[in-house]
């Protein structure tokens, strides 16, 4: 008897539950048809549907979850392991615990209040597509390297396109010129600003601050930047993003009639007088302002007058200041302190300033409150913070983060190509993606960024107009031959590096941690960022070669060390052939050791010593005797006086010629002849090749190149090489005409 009633209550269970099924789904679609999701209705309370699902037993269920999920979020927000998780896991969160539109009274609000006001985040009232300004001071090899640090970050969260102002000396305008033009990034605008055409309007003032005339310059902005520019950004270089600087822009807008400068509260007690006996800081409001971020509404300040009032503020405190000791800071503070409705409090996590005795802990309660964070210490990194590990692996996410991935396009916001992208785009186009080779051929119109002298460089040029520059490029596998070779030549040396993002943070640490190295300033290290699949060896050679300030340069490779006094040495050959006018190539004999450990000789009679006992060997003799047999080293043996060598096919040697010379053959990637085909051209220009007596250079071991390996393994690599030798033999031809024949021929005989 109970079997009927038992069927009958399984159906009306289905039943119920395709009801409950049904209304889920009803309501689920109807949410998001709308927008919205039931995962958002705690922000939709006001709303019709969330009305009618607070009287829902589902709904009821579906908030209790949802409740539940929060408060796992904010502890895990709380927990520690947190600020142990990359900095791409905060990509998509565009706005975090406060929004850009949090004005200064909203400072004061609870963790609680904050963590509610989380769950129904504003979207960045910024319009879309609109243009964003920033501005930057940036002087020097250092600063160079910091500002592409903050440019990185800047451009990994942001969703508008950007003009970079850039106010620089000539040293940072020729290092960000050339890695913007070789960086190609879409949607960015850059402008640069002579630094030294402003300095007569901030030289007058007695400045005390690290950061010496040029920690002074943002207060000429509104007389450096275009008239037509009515607001800027304005950072400093020790600046890390954590958030889309659309945000910050969207902040003008809360700016009131009068307000014309937006500033974070400064975080030390500088201003406040109290750190020791004595201690007078420059006047300022309450803890005074911190100027590594600003919000300058320039249209509004020329208007009333900016250049002439900071101006007057300066000379009045100047009289019982006599210097400033935070540079423009404390002129921005005076002039703020008489003029308090000209500022608008920005909340503390814009500026969020990271020294030893600072509140900076009070601005936020999780670190993912973060939106700006300023390295304003000297001691940068090592400052003392309860989260500065956060800060420094968050820092130095973007210190090594691969630039190649900024390239990509703003979805929605059309941009204007760059002459070189066009150019690009273009050749891209021609290739044919069927051709054998291919990637050979792309690779030779690949632009790869480069950073121009990533460390301090000093030269000053010789009377003699004879100084000479050793040219040579590497990457992270060769790096231990750089003390040696530094070693081996006191003279210039211009050094290109193809390295990533993160290999060139070890160089860096590298060289700022050998003695060898620190103690040279004449050496030109140049940074050619990995992208591709081969190395573009004669490409990085180029960007050696180009950035040499002497006249001649000696054409080498990392791994071969220089004889002993080589340096003099070509300087004086240099004026005993009259390289000034006539077109020669010196070449300097190559000999190699096997030997890891190697008493390196200090003559030639020394040298010839070793060769008969066969500690040294003449270079590549047993693998490439091509490569060096026409240097004649029989007749070097016994010479005294230079003697003149004729081109032979495969003939690579070494040389010492005017910095004016050809450049290297960029389709030459990998392995294989990179050199052989400059020296050919060398001898088609009717460069005379000239063997030094008492010259001499050796080879020092170690483990084959990748390339090589390739090169041994790949038909298909060989194949591509011999194709591309033919088609340089034909572009020679058409250079220099019949002339050129001979080395088609030569080829031919091989």
């Amino acid at each position: 008897m109970l079997c009927p009633c038992r069927g009958k209550l399984k159906l009306l269970v289905v039943s119920l539950s395709f009801v409950i099924l049904f209304t889920w789904l009803y309501l689920l679609v109807g949410n998001s048809e709308n927008g919205r999701s039931l995962l958002l209705s705690a922000c939709l309370v006001e709303s019709t549907e969330a009305r009618l699902l607070e009287r829902d037993v589902l709904a009821s269920r579906v908030r209790e979850v949802e409740e539940e999920n929060r408060q796992i979020r904010l502890q895990l927000s709380q927990s520690q392991g947190l600020a142990g998780q990359p900095v791409e896991g905060n990509y998509g969160n565009q706005q975090w615990v406060a929004s850009a539109d949090t004005g200064p009274e909203d400072v004061e609000n609870t963790a609680e209040e904050r963590a509610n006001h989380s769950e129904c985040s504003r979207s960045p009232t910024a319009e879309k597509c609109e243009l964003l300004h920033v501005a930057c001071v940036c002087a020097g090899h250092n600063a160079s390297r910091d500002v592409v640090t903050l440019v990185k970050s800047i451009l990994f969260h942001r969703r508008n396109p950007l003009h970079f102002h850039f106010i620089t000396d000539t040293v940072a305008n020729q290092i960000l010129s050339t890695l913007f033009q070789s960086w190609m990034v879409p949607s960015v605008q850059v402008s640069f600003y002579d630094a030294d055409e402003l300095k007569s309007e901030v030289s007058w003032i007695p400045n005390k601050h690290y950061s010496g005339i040029y920690g002074l310059m943002k207060l000429t902005l509104t007389k450096a930047l275009p008239s037509n520019l009515s607001k800027v950004i304005v950072l400093d270089t020790d600046i890390t993003f954590a958030t889309d600087i659309a945000e910050l822009w969207a902040i003008f807008r809360k700016f009131t009639e009068k307000q014309v400068i937006g500033l974070v509260e400064n975080q030390s007690d500088w201003y406040l007088g109290n750190l020791w006996k004595n201690h007078k800081p420059w006047p300022a409001l309450g803890r005074g302002f911190n100027t590594g971020v600003i919000l300058l509404y320039l249209e509004r300040l020329r208007r009333m007058g900016w250049e002439q009032m900071w101006r007057l503020t300066a000379e009045r405190e100047l009289m019982s200041m006599l210097s400033t000791s935070l540079a423009d800071q404390d002129i921005f503070n005076a002039f703020i302190k008489q003029n308090p409705v000209l500022v608008h409090q920005l909340p503390c996590f814009w500026n969020v300033q990271l020294s030893d005795h600072t509140r900076s802990e009070q601005c936020y309660t999780e670190v993912s409150d973060l939106k700006v964070i300023h390295w304003n210490s000297p001691k940068k990194l090592r400052v003392k913070n309860k989260h500065v590990e956060f800060f420094r692996n968050l820092y130095l996410t973007f210190l090594e983060y691969d630039g190649n991935l900024l390239r990509r396009e703003l979805f929605g916001c059309p941009s204007q190509a760059s002459s070189e992208s066009t150019v690009l785009q273009q050749a891209l186009e021609e290739l044919d993606e069927d051709d054998q080779c291919y990637d050979f051929r792309r690779e030779r119109i690949m632009l790869h960024r480069v950073h121009l002298y990533f460390l301090q460089y000093e030269y000053s040029p010789t009377d003699d107009g004879t100084d000479i520059t050793l040219v040579a490029q590497l990457s992270m596998d060769r790096l231990q031959m750089l003390e040696a070779i530094c070693k081996h030549w006191e003279g210039p040396i211009s050094l290109a590096l193809y390295m990533s993002d993160a290999e060139a943070q070890q160089f860096l640490r590298y060289a700022q941690a050998s003695e060898v190295l620190k103690n040279r300033k004449n050496v030109g290290y140049h940074i050619v960022y990995k992208e591709g699949q081969f190395y573009p060896v004669n490409l990085v050679r180029n960007v050696a070669l180009r950035n040499v300030n002497t006249p001649y340069v000696f054409l080498t490779d990392v791994d071969f060390l220089p004889m002993y006094g080589l340096y003099d040495y070509l300087r004086k050959s240099i004026v005993q052939l009259d390289m000034a006018n006539t077109k020669k190539a010196l070449v300097v004999p190559a000999f190699e050791t096997l030997r890891y450990r190697l008493s390196f000789p200090k003559s030639k009679a020394e040298l010839l010593s070793m060769l008969d006992m066969g500690t040294l060997y003449t270079f590549r003799y047993h693998v490439w005797t091509k490569g060096h047999a026409p240097t004649n080293y029989a007749k070097w043996r016994t010479a005294t006086t230079p003697y003149k060598v004729e081109w032979e096919a495969d003939f690579e040697p070494y040389v010492v010629v005017r910095r004016d010379c050809p450049e290297y053959d960029q389709r030459f990637v990998g392995f294989g002849w990179n050199k052989v085909s400059h020296i050919m051209e060398l001898d088609a220009q009717e460069y005379d090749l000239i063997v030094l007596p008492n010259a001499f250079m050796i080879h020092m071991p170690h483990a084959p190149s990748f390339d090589i390996s390739k090169f041994r393994s790949s038909p298909s690599y060989r194949y591509c090489l011999t194709t591309l030798k033919d088609e340089f033999h034909q572009d020679l031809s058409r250079k220099y005409g019949s002339a050129a024949l001979k080395y088609l021929t030569a080829q031919r005989n091989i």
